[in-house]
C-alpha cells in the first residue's frame, strides 16, 4: 500500500507531462549561436540572410532580446530594429523614463562589415550575461541598414581593405551613398531610419564604418559629432568627458584609439582636422535633436578579425560610459533640448578654427616619397617596419562663420508637398491654415549660389549660397502649413528650411522650379512698354543711364538692357528667385 502511494504521484506527473504541447518552447541547444565570423577564424562575415535569422534566433530563446520589422528600404526588404533591454521589458516610452538608450547602426556601407559582426557577438554575450549587463541603458541595433548593398555581395570593390572574404557594396538598391542622404531622403531606407530613430529617441548614438586613407599602428580611430557645433553642456560633456572616457577605457583593455584620420594621399604627422559631421552624414543628423554620436572608423589595412573584436570592445566601453553617466546625459540632454527653444540667433556654415589647436601623440609609420614604376611620378609609400610616436596639430575646434535670427516659424505654401512629407516622417509638429488669410512675413530672395558641375549622390549641390531678405505682405491659402520652432525639431528646421545652411534643402535642389523664369518677353512689342517705363519712373531710368555708363557689357548688349528693364517692371513675374518658404518673426 505504501509503494502504491508513492507510485501514484509518479503516474500523475506522467500523465501532465504527456498532456502538454512543448513545441513552443526552445531551448538554447536548439540552435548555434556561434557567429560566422567566430567560425571561420575571422575571416569571414554573415550575410544578411545570416544575420537576421541569428538575431531573430536570439530573441527566440532569450527573453531579454527582441527583433522587429521596421519600414521598408530601396531593396524591397524590410529593416530590422534589435533590442535588448536587461529587463526584459520593451517598452521603450516607459523605459526611457529611467534608463539610457543606445542605438548602433551596422552597414550603412556593407563592406564595411565590422560592426555587423561585432554587433552580433555583442548581443549574444549580453543575452547569455557572459559579459557585464548594464543595469541603466537599453541597447538597440540596426542589424543591417543598407540592406540592397549587403545582398549585392562580392570580393573586389573594397580595393584597399584587408579582409572580410566577401562583403557587401558601399551603393544600396539604387546606388545611393546612405550616409549623404539623412537630410535630402532620396531612399526608402532613410524614410525607414527617421521611424525607428523617432520611436527609439536614442540617448547615444554608435554608427559602425571602416576608414580609407593613411597608414598608422591603430586599429580603431573614432569621429565624435563636432562639439562645437553640438554646443553648450552637452558637446563640453562630448569633449571633455565621453570622448577622453572612452580613450582610457580602451587603453586599459590594451587598444589604443585616435580621432578619425581625415588625410588623403598625406602624411598624417603634418596635422589634420576633424571630419566635420553635417547633417547629411548619420551623426549630423541624429547630433539635431541632442543626441551624442559618434562613427567608429577601423582601420582598412588592419587584419579583419582585430577590427571586429576592436569594434566590439569600443561598443562595450561605450556602452559602461552610458550606463554610468545615464542620469547626467539624459539631465544635459534635456536641458539642451529646453536650452535650443530658447536661442535668439541660428548659427551655421563652421569652419575649423585655427587659433584654437589641439595636439595628438600620434602613432605613425614614416612615410616618404618615392618614383612610381607605374606612373614615373613620385608616390606615397608607408614604411611599416619605421613606427613611430609624434606630436601632431589636430584642428577640432570650429566657429560658425554665419548667424541668422530665428524665426518664430515658417510659412510652407502646400504646394510644396514634398517639403512637407519630410518635416512629417521627422515629427515636426505643424499646424494647417482653415481659411485664406494676408499677413506680413519675412521673404528671401535668392541673390547669389553656386552649383557642382559634376552629380553628387543623384544632385548637383548648391552651395555658397546668399540671400536678400524683405518684409512683405503674403497671401495664404486655406491648406498651407505654419511650421513654429518651438518644438524639439527646431535644430532639424533651421538646418533645412534657412537657404544658406549647407544642407538646407534648397541646396539639396528641392526648390530648383524658382531659379528659372518661367515667364519672358518679345523684344519688339517691349520696347514700347520700356519706353514708357523710363518715362513714367525717373529713378529707374537714372539708374539704367549709370549702369550702361559703369558697364561696357551692358552696354553691348541690347538684349540685356531690355531684360533689365523687364526685371524692373511690374510685368517681371515674382516667383523667380523668390524662396517660397516665409519667416514668421518673434
Amino acid at each position: 500500500m505504501y509503494q502504491m502511494k508513492r507510485f501514484f504521484p509518479v503516474l500523475l506527473l506522467l500523465f501532465i507531462f504527456s498532456a502538454c504541447d512543448f513545441s513552443n518552447y526552445i531551448l538554447e541547444t536548439d540552435y548555434d549561436f556561434d557567429t560566422v565570423f567566430e567560425k571561420s577564424e575571422g575571416k569571414e562575415t554573415a550575410t544578411y540572410p545570416e544575420v537576421i535569422e541569428y538575431y531573430s534566433n536570439l530573441a527566440a530563446v532569450y527573453s531579454n532580446v527582441s527583433i522587429q520589422e521596421m519600414g521598408i528600404t530601396d531593396s524591397g526588404e524590410p529593416l530590422h530594429l534589435a533590442i535588448f533591454s536587461p529587463n526584459g521589458n520593451f517598452d521603450l516610452e516607459e523605459l526611457r523614463q529611467d534608463h539610457s538608450i543606445l542605438l548602433i547602426n551596422n552597414g550603412i556601407h556593407p563592406g564595411e562589415s565590422d560592426g555587423i559582426d561585432a554587433t552580433m557577438m555583442l548581443f549574444r554575450d549580453l543575452a547569455q550575461d557572459s559579459i557585464t549587463v548594464p543595469k541603466n541603458t537599453v541597447i538597440a541595433t540596426i542589424p543591417v541598414y543598407n540592406i540592397g548593398g549587403a545582398l549585392n555581395r562580392n570580393s573586389t570593390t573594397r580595393t584597399n581593405q584587408n579582409g572580410p572574404k566577401s562583403y557587401g557594396f558601399r551603393g544600396n538598391a539604387q546606388n545611393y551613398d546612405l550616409n549623404r542622404d539623412f537630410i535630402k531622403a532620396d531612399t526608402r531606407n532613410t524614410l525607414a531610419f527617421y521611424e525607428i530613430f523617432h520611436t527609439v529617441k536614442p540617448d547615444v548614438f554608435i554608427d559602425n564604418h571602416v576608414s580609407n586613407g593613411a597608414d598608422y599602428q591603430y586599429t580603431l580611430t573614432h569621429l565624435f559629432t563636432q562639439h562645437n557645433k553640438l554646443g553648450g553642456d552637452l558637446g563640453k560633456y562630448l569633449h571633455t568627458e565621453m570622448m577622453p572616457g572612452l580613450r582610457k577605457a580602451l587603453e586599459r583593455k590594451e587598444w589604443d584609439i585616435t580621432p578619425y584620420v581625415n588625410v588623403f594621399n598625406e602624411v598624417p604627422e603634418k596635422g589634420f582636422t576633424q571630419f566635420l559631421d553635417l547633417p547629411r552624414y548619420s551623426t549630423g543628423y541624429t547630433s539635431l535633436w541632442n543626441t551624442l554620436g559618434m562613427m567608429v572608423e577601423t582601420h582598412m589595412l588592419k587584419p579583419y578579425d582585430k577590427r571586429v573584436l576592436g569594434t566590439y570592445e569600443l561598443m562595450r566601453s561605450m556602452i559602461d560610459i552610458t550606463d554610468e553617466d545615464t542620469k547626467l546625459i539624459k539631465r544635459m540632454r534635456a536641458q539642451a533640448n529646453r536650452n535650443s527653444r530658447k536661442i535668439t540667433n541660428f548659427e551655421f556654415n563652421f569652419i575649423p578654427d585655427s587659433t584654437k589647436p589641439s595636439t595628438l601623440q600620434f602613432k605613425g609609420y614614416e612615410g616618404r616619397e618615392i618614383r612610381s614604376e607605374i606612373t614615373g611620378f613620385q608616390r606615397l609609400e608607408y614604411d611599416t617596419t619605421q613606427p613611430f610616436t609624434k606630436e601632431v596639430t589636430y584642428y577640432n575646434n570650429f566657429k560658425p562663420t554665419q548667424q541668422v535670427k530665428i524665426p518664430k516659424g515658417y510659412i510652407i505654401p502646400q504646394g510644396w508637398w514634398n517639403v512637407i512629407d519630410l518635416l512629417e516622417a521627422n515629427q515636426v509638429k505643424m499646424q494647417v491654415y482653415e481659411k485664406d488669410t494676408v499677413l506680413q512675413a519675412e521673404s528671401y530672395r535668392i541673390a547669389e549660389y553656386q552649383t557642382r558641375n559634376s552629380p553628387y549622390e543623384g544632385h548637383y549641390l548648391h552651395y555658397d549660397t546668399r540671400v536678400e531678405k524683405s518684409t512683405t505682405e503674403i497671401k495664404i491659402r486655406e491648406g498651407d502649413i505654419f511650421v513654429p520652432t518651438d518644438q524639439p525639431a527646431i535644430r532639424y528646421l533651421l538646418e533645412t528650411l534657412e537657404p544658406e545652411a549647407p544642407d538646407s534643402f534648397f541646396n539639396w535642389n528641392f526648390f530648383d522650379s524658382i531659379l528659372q523664369q518661367k515667364e519672358g518677353f518679345s523684344p519688339y512689342v517691349f520696347e514700347d512698354i520700356a519706353e514708357e517705363l523710363l518715362e513714367d519712373y525717373p529713378e529707374i531710368e537714372e539708374e539704367f543711364i549709370q549702369k550702361k555708363q559703369n558697364d561696357s557689357e551692358f552696354a553691348a548688349s541690347w538684349y540685356a538692357q531690355l531684360e533689365w528693364l523687364h526685371k524692373q517692371s511690374d510685368h517681371y513675374e515674382k516667383a523667380h528667385l523668390r524662396y517660397p518658404i516665409f519667416r514668421v518673426a518673434r
